[in-house]
């Protein structure tokens, strides 16, 4: 610890957490601003070993700090974040455009600020899920990054292949298909006659003639080409490896979830669910090998993947963000601004002159993201709202409004625990309904009309 000092308070505006305190986080130390038992502040610096983060949570629990402020540095402070909840000290992560610093900026007077903000509770609270579902986010990360990376990999595959002029990938809709892989890692090990290499592939299966596939398979196989093939092939191969064991880790996590979720609804006087046969259908590439509906079926108690464009995928990923625990936000409505899906109209004179568009990194939000863009074909309620907001006020608006709405509708499930019925929308439309009955009174009492229900 250097630098320890007792500094004089900078405000006077009325202190709400008399027990707080303020962390500018570093890669090489760290600047903690608090308030001791006897009101003074005090401040110090120190490093960022973890000797150094075991001896701050020692000194905030000793002088009594119940609440902690710290910037939003990504990966610095996670380490100092866990061991502060460990020992019972309530962590908020702030974003450091969320206070103004009227000081010469450095890592001591952003202490300072961070302390006084917290202090007087101008700081919204944080919301962090618990450490399960934390670790199964991490899970989930690493398989998309091995997804992209192998996606790269094949991007590559098809240039050795072009290299090659050998012209399979025009003929066949996906080289990562069963018979297309067995035609690469067949030239991968050296075989170059085409008239082989077409007995690895079911002709049926294509629309393209026997003649077009032996043409499409012709060509210049130098050594120097072959070798770099297989060696791509070998890293592709690798990457698939990869997502399989990321899968069993997600598989474990889910199996530990399931254990706690299915206790606490015992705890609770809840009846069993019945998870139903297990299903048959293959699955898609990229998409998670195992079974994960029922998993969640065990986790949830219902079956959310019954609202259209919520897949296994896309819930998984938002709950390992927020957990199962709802009660952490009042409203659906709060639920779905924590995620940057609300509007944030800007207002002057009474009008709204334009929208504040917020760029978040939330890998939940892009989840729900995602899946509201994949609705533009669906025929169902919530496909049909997205290309009626597509058509008036672009995608942008459509993608952001959908997954408000599949926010909304998480949400609500979750919390009431409910199974997803078209009862939900019936409700929607009678509130929308109510809001234009409400809008057209509006206008015809100022146009000087007089309106009446007929019926």
């Amino acid at each position: 610890m250097e630098n320890f000092e007792i500094r004089e308070r900078i405000t006077g505006l009325p202190v709400v957490n008399f027990h707080a305190a303020g962390i500018d986080i570093g890669s090489r130390e760290m600047w903690v601003t608090y308030t001791n038992r006897e009101g003074k502040v005090c401040q110090f610096r120190t490093g960022s070993f973890t000797e150094n983060l075991e001896e701050i949570t020692r000194v905030l629990v000793r002088d009594g700090i119940t609440d902690v402020a710290m910037e939003s540095t990504g990966i610095y402070g996670g380490p100092l974040r866990e061991q502060l909840e460990v020992a019972g000290i309530n962590v908020t992560v702030i974003n450091p455009s969320m206070y103004k610093k009227p000081e010469m900026k450095n890592d001591s007077n952003d202490s300072t600020w961070i302390h006084l903000y917290h202090s007087v509770d101008l700081f919204k609270k944080s919301h962090f899920a618990p450490e399960h579902w934390r670790d199964l986010r991490e899970y989930i990360h690493e398989r998309e990054v091995v997804v992209t990376q192998k996606a790269q990999t094949l991007t590559r595959i098809n240039r050795q292949l072009s290299m090659m002029n050998v012209k399979i990938q025009n003929v066949v809709s996906d080289i990562e298909g069963v018979g297309a892989m067995k035609v690469i890692e067949a030239i991968a090990k050296g075989e170059t006659d085409p008239e082989k290499l077409i007995k690895l592939l079911n002709i049926n299966l294509f629309k393209a003639s026997r003649e077009e596939l032996v043409a499409s398979l012709n060509g210049n196989y130098r050594l120097g080409l072959i070798n770099v093939l297989k060696e791509k092939l070998a890293e592709y191969n690798f990457f698939v490896s990869q997502m399989r064991k990321y899968e069993q880790y997600i598989i474990d996590m889910l199996e530990e979830i399931s254990k706690l979720e299915e206790q606490m609804r015992l705890v609770q006087g809840k009846p069993e669910k019945e998870f139903g046969k297990p299903s048959n259908k293959k699955p898609r590439k990229n998409e998670y090998a195992f079974e994960g509906k029922r998993y969640l079926i065990r986790i949830l108690g219902i079956d959310l993947t019954k609202v259209e464009g919520l897949d296994v995928k896309t819930i998984l990923t938002v709950l390992s963000v927020t957990g199962t625990d709802m009660s952490k936000w009042k409203t659906a409505e709060s639920f779905a601004a924590w995620f940057s899906l609300s509007p944030r109209p800007n207002r002057t004179g009474g009008k709204t002159v334009g929208y504040d568009h917020r760029k978040t990194t939330n890998p939940a939000t892009q989840a729900l993201r995602l899946a509201a863009r994949a609705l533009h074909n669906s025929h169902g309620r919530l496909g049909d709202m997205y290309r009626k907001i597509l058509y008036r006020k672009g995608p942008r608006t459509a993608i952001k409004a959908v997954a408000r709405k599949l926010a909304i509708l998480l949400y609500t499930l979750i919390k009431n625990g409910t199974e997803f019925s078209e009862d939900f929308y019936k409700k929607e439309e009678k509130k929308q309904a109510f809001r234009d009955e409400l809008k057209l009174l509006k206008l015809a009492k100022k146009l000087g009309y007089e309106v009446s229900k007929t019926g």
